[in-house]
């Protein structure tokens, strides 16, 4: 949907269960991650040397572009582990470019019935700084019990709404939590209505302007054929048996007590694109 291509939506997850979120370096190609937490704190380190926390209300933004690797893990404050991670697709004049960290707290704007932090693109009269490679949009609307907010879009772009706490209504239809509801170009304006019964309403609203390209994903790699991410899985691999060895394109973590991941093997056919 537009270059939003990957949304994992995992927690409420008790850490003390669950034993957190425990992922040790591994290689990305041809996205960018999106980060972005509702309760918990993960620590991100990656090859280009970055260190830093993701914490609720805070963007971190990883470009991989040519190739990089990071790590994340739960940090030991953590007791309820809960967010959104998404992948948006770096278009083919940009999917080459060298790989960049940014970190974004987007400040809290008040609107009709709730709040809400623009962390990409522009909403509500709020733009946020971090770059992109296509027009997109990215925001956490919160809306109190009864409230109803509408808001003028771009009618250029796909949105989609995620519904992460209460029930939810947009322009009629509902959406209970855990749903994704989507909306194609042409609409000037979304109307979001919180369920009058609970806590209030918690929903991801995000959009972009259609890429129109296709993309091959696997693992963690997006490329445009099978034989380029055959190439990238290669590559890796050979970057990770040898530890002493130049690591040119995903570089290394520091200081990260776990060894990097295998990539599994590939399918025993061609990899499709999709659009």
């Amino acid at each position: 949907m537009g270059a939003w291509c990957f949304l994992d939506h995992y927690g409420p997850d008790d850490v003390a269960l669950t034993g957190g979120m425990q992922v040790p370096p591994h290689p990305h190609t041809g996205l960018q991650t999106v980060s972005w937490l509702f309760s918990g704190e993960i620590e991100h380190r990656d090859s280009l040397g970055t260190h830093c926390l993701v914490r609720p209300g805070e963007l971190n933004l990883m470009t991989a572009g040519h190739g990089i690797s990071h790590s994340e893990d739960s940090t030991p404050a953590t007791t309820v582990l809960h967010g959104v991670q998404l992948w948006t697709v770096l278009p083919e004049r940009d999917r080459d470019v060298a790989p960049a960290f940014q970190h974004h707290v987007p400040p809290v704007t008040p609107v009709a019935g709730g709040e809400v932090r623009v962390f990409l693109g522009s909403l509500a009269g709020e733009t946020s700084p971090v770059p992109t490679f296509s027009p997109l949009v990215g925001a956490e609307v919160r809306l109190r019990p009864g409230a109803t907010w509408t808001v003028e879009v771009d009618p250029s772009f796909e949105h989609a709404v995620l519904v992460d706490a209460g029930s939810l209504t947009v322009d009629g239809v509902p959406a209970p939590r855990d749903h994704l509801l989507y909306r194609a170009p042409g609409t000037t304006s979304l109307t979001l209505y919180a369920a009058p019964d609970g806590d209030g309403l918690r929903v991801l609203l995000i959009g972009g302007l259609p890429l129109g390209e296709q993309v091959v994903m696997w693992w963690n790699f997006i490329g445009r054929d099978h034989d380029e991410v055959v190439a990238a899985r290669t590559q890796w691999q050979a970057e990770i048996a040898d530890g002493s060895a130049p690591a040119p394109r995903f570089g290394r973590v520091a200081r990260h007590p776990h060894p990097p991941l295998p990539a599994p093997v590939i399918p025993g056919a061609r990899l499709h694109p999709r659009a």
